[in-house]
């Protein structure tokens, strides 16, 4: 099995070639068998753990790899930084399926780089496989995401408050690059370099748009349908990213960087869990009109492709990003409908419906994913939540019936929307310290077995879909660097 590696054809301003620093003593923690499978991982190095450690921790390469940290931009919490890059990572190059697709395959953890601004480079051990359990969740509810293919523990120790035992997450990616790759030269005015950037993006992750009259305002429609999708899907499953820094949206509307992300339980759209998020600015109900400021942004980084004349391109520009809060909007009213069973919510009682709904859980502190389960079990016979009130449960059961639904119809349509298990952040961070502690992973197993089948009734399915005892009152989370 050999690597490809795509991006080394770009200009060598758009990275830096690196390799991955050593370390110690590496040890294979955990490794994603379907993902190898699907990624046709050479099966001789499945069967050699110690092998894989040493691939996964960088102190050997794969043949034909050729690793690279990226050069991107962004802005973070509203401030722009014009340099940032991959300051511990390292790109390996790429995988293949069955299909041909070309996923990235990237160490994180891996040593410093260029861009790491005084950082050592590395990762402790609990944000990789927070990473690996968080983005082997989203897979599970469907969402497009980065997936980690291992965790390998270093053997090294790593310094952030307190010294804390150092991790590596190998992940894989339709692509790595985001928003703040096209912020990174169109703040250096590298025309040439963002047209060849949206050429390989086009190339990369949207060929159908080679040969369009407009390939690059094509390619920003493209990019904001990916991230109205993604992030009306967050919302479905009550996901905070906790970051939506523009360095931190993809290009192919992959979820990706799992350090301060976390569940919402009680429903609340101020829910906030992040340490360095003290505004707020990243809420769970702040997450739709983010990524509308995102977009813009993407928007700006193209204009000296769309037109010659600066103003055309922005009028151009302007009428695609004025239409991302209705797109983002009619996304978002269709999705809480089908998570009641209805066909879409475009008429004015199935809005109504759901804002009745949205508003009682937020008075009631009620809690997300189980007030939704119950209501689609409610449908086949289980008692309906004593906490919704007898008339909002009429009218449900009204609107039901005005398009024509049978109970069992509606109930399979919610049930595809509305997961009995969500990776919640009590159980994550119990699972962490565990393994974390013990190196012992069975435990862990068997929770990424329930998040990998999170509409399905299993056997282990109770023992993860209790919420927290304290509604999350206290929780918070970190960045991980």
């Amino acid at each position: 099995m050999e690597l490809t590696n795509s991006y080394t054809r770009l200009p060598e301003r758009f990275y830096q070639r690196t390799a991955p620093k050593p370390v110690r003593d590496p040890s294979l923690l955990v490794f994603n068998h379907n993902l190898a499978e699907q990624l046709q991982l050479d099966t001789s190095l499945v069967d050699d753990p110690q092998r894989l450690a040493n691939l996964f921790a960088g102190n050997e390469l794969f043949a034909g790899s050729q690793p690279l940290a990226l050069a991107y931009a962004g802005h973070q919490f509203g401030g722009f930084s014009p340099q940032l890059g991959d300051g511990r990572a390292h790109l390996l190059g790429e995988l293949h399926d069955a299909q041909g697709h070309a996923f990235d395959l990237q160490l994180k953890g891996s040593g410093p780089t260029a861009f790491s601004r005084g950082g050592d480079g590395r990762s402790a051990l609990g944000p990789a496989l927070r990473e690996y359990i968080m983005s082997e969740a989203m897979h599970g509810l469907k969402i497009k995401t980065t997936r980690s293919l291992a965790v390998v523990a270093t053997g090294e120790t790593v310094r952030r408050e307190t010294p804390l035992p150092g991790g590596i997450v190998a992940r894989t990616a339709r692509s790595h690059l985001r928003v703040g790759t096209f912020q990174f030269f169109a703040v250096r005015r590298d025309t040439d370099g963002l047209r060849a950037l949206a050429d390989y993006a086009i190339a990369r992750l949207y060929p159908h748009l080679q040969n369009r009259q407009d390939p690059y305002l094509d390619l920003l429609d493209a990019v904001i349908s990916a991230q109205v999708e993604l992030v009306t899907e967050w919302m479905r499953v009550g996901f905070i990213h906790g970051v939506m820094n523009t360095d931190n949206t993809t290009i192919s509307g992959e979820t990706i960087d799992f350090g301060p992300c976390a569940m919402m339980s009680a429903y609340d759209p101020a829910t906030v869990f992040s340490s360095i998020d003290h505004r707020g600015r990243y809420a769970f109900g702040n997450q739709p009109a983010i990524i509308a400021w995102n977009m813009a942004r993407l928007a700006e980084t193209l204009l000296p492709l769309l037109d010659d004349d600066e103003q055309a391109a922005i009028t151009r520009a302007q009428a695609c990003i004025s239409e991302v809060p209705e797109r983002l909007d009619t996304a978002w009213q269709n999705m809480m409908a089908r998570k009641l069973g209805l066909p879409g919510a475009n008429a004015d009682d199935d809005r109504q419906l759901v804002a009745d709904l949205l508003t009682h859980m937020r008075q009631e502190k009620l809690d997300y994913t189980n007030t939704f389960d119950a209501l689609t079990e409610s449908l086949t016979g289980a008692h309906p939540p004593d906490s919704l009130t007898v008339d909002w449960l009429a009218n449900w059961h009204q609107r039901l019936q005005a398009h024509g639904l049978s109970e069992t119809t509606a109930k399979s349509r919610m049930r595809a929307h509305n997961p009995r298990v969500i990776p919640r952040n009590h159980h994550v961070e119990a699972m962490l310290d565990h393994t974390v502690q013990t190196r012992d992973t069975e435990r862990l197993k068997t929770f990424l077995r329930v998040l990998r089948s999170p509409y399905e009734q299993t056997e282990h399915t109770p023992q993860f879909s209790d919420p927290p005892a304290d509604g999350d009152k206290n929780y918070m989370t970190f960045c991980g660097t």
